[in-house]
C-alpha cells in the first residue's frame, strides 16, 4: 500500500477547497450565533443590510432545501454521511483526478460537511442569509448551502460540456 500523503496530494484541490468552504461556513455560523439571538427571522434582532432586499437573521432548519423533510435532521445527517462515503467510493468514476471536477466536489463536500456538523451539534442547520425579491422571499441559507449548490451546478456544467464534446457513437445500422 502506498503512503497516504502522495495519495491525498492527488486530491489537493478538492481537500483545500472543501476545507476553505467548511472553515468559512463554520466561522460565519459562529459569528451569527454570537451576534444575533436565535429565531430573529421577521423579528427584532435581525440585521438589515440592504433594506427590503438582504437581511442577516439567525434561524434553524431541520429540513433540507426549502425545508423539504423538515423535522428529519437525523435522516438528513445520515444521508450526508452516505453521500460523502459514496463520493469517496466512486471517486475514480466521478473523474476526481481532474482539477475542475475537484473544484466542484470541493465546494460540494465542504458544504455537506458544514451542514452535517450543524445537524450533529444543534439538531438543525444554522441559516442566516435572508434575501427578498419583491414579494418573493428566498429561503434563508448559509455558506455551506452555497457551496453545495455551486458545486453541483459546476459538476453538471462540466458533464454537459464533456457530453457535447464527446464524439458521437457509431450507429448500428
Amino acid at each position: 500500500m502506498r503512503p497516504l500523503a502522495p495519495r491525498l496530494a492527488r486530491y489537493r484541490w478538492l481537500l483545500g477547497l472543501a476545507t476553505a468552504v467548511l472553515g468559512l461556513d463554520q466561522l460565519t455560523k459562529l459569528w451569527i450565533a454570537a451576534s444575533l439571538p436565535f429565531n430573529t427571522y421577521g423579528a427584532p434582532g435581525h440585521i438589515e443590510i440592504v433594506p427590503g432586499f438582504f437581511n442577516l437573521v439567525h434561524v434553524g432548519n431541520t429540513g433540507a432545501a426549502w425545508s423539504v423533510l423538515a423535522g428529519r435532521s437525523s435522516l438528513l445527517a445520515l444521508l450526508a454521511f452516505v453521500a460523502l462515503v459514496a463520493i469517496f467510493w466512486f471517486r475514480h468514476h466521478l473523474g476526481l483526478a481532474q482539477r475542475p471536477v475537484q473544484v466542484a466536489f470541493g465546494l460540494l463536500c465542504g458544504g455537506i460537511v458544514g451542514n452535517f456538523i450543524d445537524r450533529l451539534a444543534y439538531g438543525h442547520v444554522v441559516d442566516f442569509l435572508d434575501f427578498h425579491f419583491g414579494d418573493y422571499i428566498y429561503p434563508t441559507f448559509n455558506v455551506a448551502d452555497s457551496g453545495i449548490v455551486c458545486g453541483v451546478a459546476l459538476y453538471v456544467i462540466l458533464n454537459l460540456r464533456a457530453s457535447a464534446q464527446a464524439p458521437a457513437a457509431p450507429s448500428a445500422s
